[in-house]
C-alpha cells in the first residue's frame, strides 16, 4: 500500500465522543469511525487488523477440524419463541416486520439456527461428533453504548458450536475448543485470564470467559493467585463475613424515623452503623414479586438471584409497585408482616436484633429477628466485597477489571430438547444431542490489544495482527535515489510475503514518523540521505534504539525480526 494515493488519514486530537483509550487511538489512527451510537465503520487499516484476527481464528479452527459456514443475520422471531429465549433477550433484541407483517429479529446470537442446520446432518450416533462455526455480525440494542468497540450495538463475532452424543463427548469437544481459544488469544498478543461466569441468557451447564486484563474493563474479576480460583464477580462465591450473633433476643420495637428512607439517612438518624440494618428490596422476577433481604452495608447480586430462581427477568419493582405491596412510601419496606415470598442472604441469617423498615411510612422496627417473619429460602445472593476471602483456599483475593473477549459454554441438551434435535443411539432410542457454544468478539479483541499495547505515541500492534508489518518512510520524496531504494525494498518485501506500507507522501519526515507510531506499525524502515552509501535505518516500534544496515541486507534483517517475534 502506497500512502500517497491511498485512503489514509490520522487525527491529532482525541475524539470528544470516545471515552476509552482504545476508542480514541483507533479513531485517531483512521482505523474506525463512528457511524451512530454503538455502530462503527472499519476503515481500510482497521479492516486489515480485523482480517488478520479472522485469519488466526480460521487457522486454529481448521486445526480442530471445525467447519466454517455463514448464517443469515435476519431471522424469523418465531425461532426464538420456540427456543424460549425471546423473553430472555427482551428489549435487547432488534425487532422488525416485513411487508407481510411477519416478525423478524436481527440475530443477537445464532444457537437456534445452528441447531436447525445440524438437524439436516444428524440422524444417528454415527453422525456425531462434529463442530461448525461462523464469523458474522450480531446485533443487540445496548442501553448504554460506551468504550468504543467494547460496548456496541453491532459487532463482528466468531461463534462455534459442537454436537456430541453424550456428556463425555461434549467434554472432549469443549476441551478441544478451549485449548484452541488459548492459542488464539496468545497469538493475538492478549494478556488474558480465564474465569468462571454466569451462563446468562445462553443457559446451560457451565460458562467460562476469556478476559483481557485492562483498567477500563467493564467486567469485575475475582482472582486468587494462591490456588488459581478465578470468577466473574457476578457469580463469585462469598464467604460468610458476619459472625453468628450470641446476643440475647430482644423485644421488637416500633420506632419513628421521619423522612429517612435510605440506609445512610437512617443510620445517621439513629447513630448506628450500616451493618446493624437489613435492607428489604422488592423485586419483580418473571412477573412475580419477591422481597430480598441483605445486610445494610452490602448489595444484592442480581445474577445470583436470577440463577437461584432459574428466572429469565429480574428487576427492581417500581416505586408504585413497592408502595402497593408495603402500604408505605419507598424506603420503609421490611419483612415483618410482608405477604410475598422472602429470600434472605446468608449474612442476615446469623444476625440478631437488627433494624428493618416497618412497612409504614416514617417508621422502622428495631430488635427484629428471624422468628418475626416467614422466609422462603436462605442463600448467597450478595455481591462479593474486598473483605471476602477465596472460597477455595481462604487466602486474600485480587480484584481486577477485564474485557470479555471470548466465552465458552457447555449448553448440554437445552437447545436440542427445545428445538427437537435428536438422534438414534445404538439401542435405537431417540435422544437429544449434547451441545457446546463458543464465542469470540473480534472488535473487542482489537480494542483489548490496543488497551494493552500502547504508549504516548500511539498503538503498538503485535506483528501477527498489525495492518502492515513494515512501514517504509522516505525522508525526501523529491530525491530519486531515495525513492528508487524505497520502491526496491517495497517490492522485495511484498514479493517475500511481508505486508508493507510505503509512506511516499509529500510530508515532513516528523509527521510521517508520528503517523507510523500512531498507527502502530511494528517495524519502520527509514530511507534518507545515507542511501547514497546504501545505508537504511531499521527501528522496531517497541524499542527506542534503531540500527543501520545495508540496503541489500534489510530484507534478511526484517525476516530475522519477524522470526524472533
Amino acid at each position: 500500500m502506497k500512502l500517497k494515493s491511498a485512503y489514509f488519514y490520522t487525527l491529532r486530537e482525541n475524539s470528544k465522543d470516545e471515552e476509552s483509550l482504545s476508542g480514541n487511538l483507533l479513531t485517531r489512527s483512521g482505523m474506525i469511525k463512528k457511524s451512530s451510537s454503538g455502530v462503527y465503520m472499519y476503515l481500510p487499516l482497521g479492516y486489515k487488523v480485523v482480517k488478520n484476527i479472522e485469519k488466526i481464528i480460521r487457522e486454529e479452527m481448521e486445526n480442530i477440524n471445525a467447519g466454517e459456514l455463514l448464517m443469515p443475520a435476519l431471522i424469523p422471531e418465531e425461532v426464538y419463541i420456540e427456543s424460549k429465549r425471546r423473553d430472555a433477550f427482551g428489549s435487547d433484541m432488534f425487532s422488525l416486520k416485513d411487508r407481510f407483517d411477519k416478525s423478524y429479529v436481527l440475530a443477537p446470537t445464532h444457537e437456534e439456527l445452528f441447531t436447525i442446520a445440524a438437524s439436516s446432518k444428524i440422524k444417528s450416533y454415527k453422525d456425531l461428533p462434529f463442530s461448525i462455526y461462523q464469523i458474522q455480525d450480531k446485533f443487540r440494542d445496548e442501553p448504554r453504548c460506551r468504550y468504543g468497540l467494547i460496548r456496541v450495538r453491532e459487532f463482528l463475532m466468531k461463534d462455534a458450536y459442537s454436537f456430541d452424543k453424550d456428556e463425555k463427548g461434549l467434554n472432549d469437544s469443549y476441551n478441544s475448543m478451549y485449548n484452541a481459544y488459548k492459542k488464539i488469544f496468545t497469538r493475538l498478543g492478549i494478556n488474558y485470564k480465564i474465569v468462571k461466569s454466569d451462563t446468562g441468557a445462553m443457559g446451560g451447564l457451565l460458562s467460562e470467559e476469556f478476559q483481557a486484563i485492562t483498567d477500563i474493563g467493564e467486567d469485575k474479576l475475582v482472582i486468587c493467585d494462591s490456588c488459581g480460583y478465578a470468577a466473574n464477580s457476578d457469580i463469585a462465591k462469598c464467604t460468610l463475613l458476619t459472625k453468628k450473633s450470641e446476643d440475647d433476643i430482644k423485644i421488637r420495637e416500633l420506632i419513628k424515623t421521619p423522612s429517612v428512607g435510605t440506609i445512610e439517612e437512617i443510620s445517621k438518624y439513629l447513630n448506628c452503623d450500616k451493618d446493624k440494618f437489613v435492607k428489604t428490596l422488592i423485586y419483580k422476577i418473571d412477573g412475580e414479586f419477591y422481597a430480598v433481604l441483605v445486610k445494610g452495608d452490602m448489595e444484592v447480586n442480581e445474577s445470583k438471584l436470577k440463577k437461584l430462581l432459574n428466572a429469565n427477568c429480574v428487576m427492581l419493582a417500581s416505586a408504585d409497585e413497592v408502595e402497593l405491596i408495603t402500604k408505605a412510601k419507598l424506603g420503609f419496606a421490611g419483612p415483618v408482616g410482608l405477604d410475598i415470598p422472602i429470600i434472605m442472604d446468608r449474612e442476615v441469617s446469623v444476625m440478631r436484633n437488627f433494624i428493618v423498615g416497618a412497612n409504614k411510612t416514617d417508621y422502622h422496627y428495631k430488635n427484629v429477628n428471624l422468628e418475626d417473619f416467614n422466609y422462603l429460602m436462605i442463600s448467597d445472593i450478595r455481591c462479593i466485597t474486598k473483605d471476602d476471602c477465596c472460597p477455595k483456599c481462604g487466602k486474600k483475593l485480587e480484584f481486577k477489571s477485564g474485557i470479555e473477549v471470548g466465552n465458552t459454554f457447555k449448553l448440554g441438551t437445552k437447545y436440542s430438547e427445545n428445538l427437537g434435535l435428536m438422534y438414534l443411539n445404538k439401542e435405537n432410542d431417540n435422544v437429544p444431542v449434547w451441545m457446546g457454544c463458543y464465542g469470540i468478539g473480534l472488535g473487542r479483541c482489537m480494542a483489548a490489544v490496543v488497551e494493552q499495547n500502547n504508549d504516548s505515541n500511539g498503538i503498538i500492534w503485535p506483528l501477527e495482527i498489525a495492518p502492515f508489518k513494515v512501514a517504509i518512510v522516505v525522508v525526501n520524496t523529491e530525491d530519486s535515489a531515495q525513492m528508487d531504494a524505497a520502491n526496491y525494498l517495497y517490492n522485495e518485501l511484498k514479493n517475500n510475503g511481508i505486508s508493507t506500507i510505503l509512506d511516499d507522501r509529500d510530508e515532513r519526515v516528523g509527521v510521517k514518523f508520528n503517523d507510523m507510531d500512531l498507527i502502530g506499525i511494528p517495524i519502520r524502515l527509514t530511507i534518507g540521505n545515507k542511501i547514497l552509501d546504501q545505508i537504511v535505518e531499521i527501528k522496531q516500534r517497541r524499542k527506542e534504539e534503531f540500527e543501520e544496515t545495508s540496503l541489500y541486507d534489510a530484507l534478511s534483517k526484517i525476516e530475522d525480526i519477524i522470526d524472533e517475534d
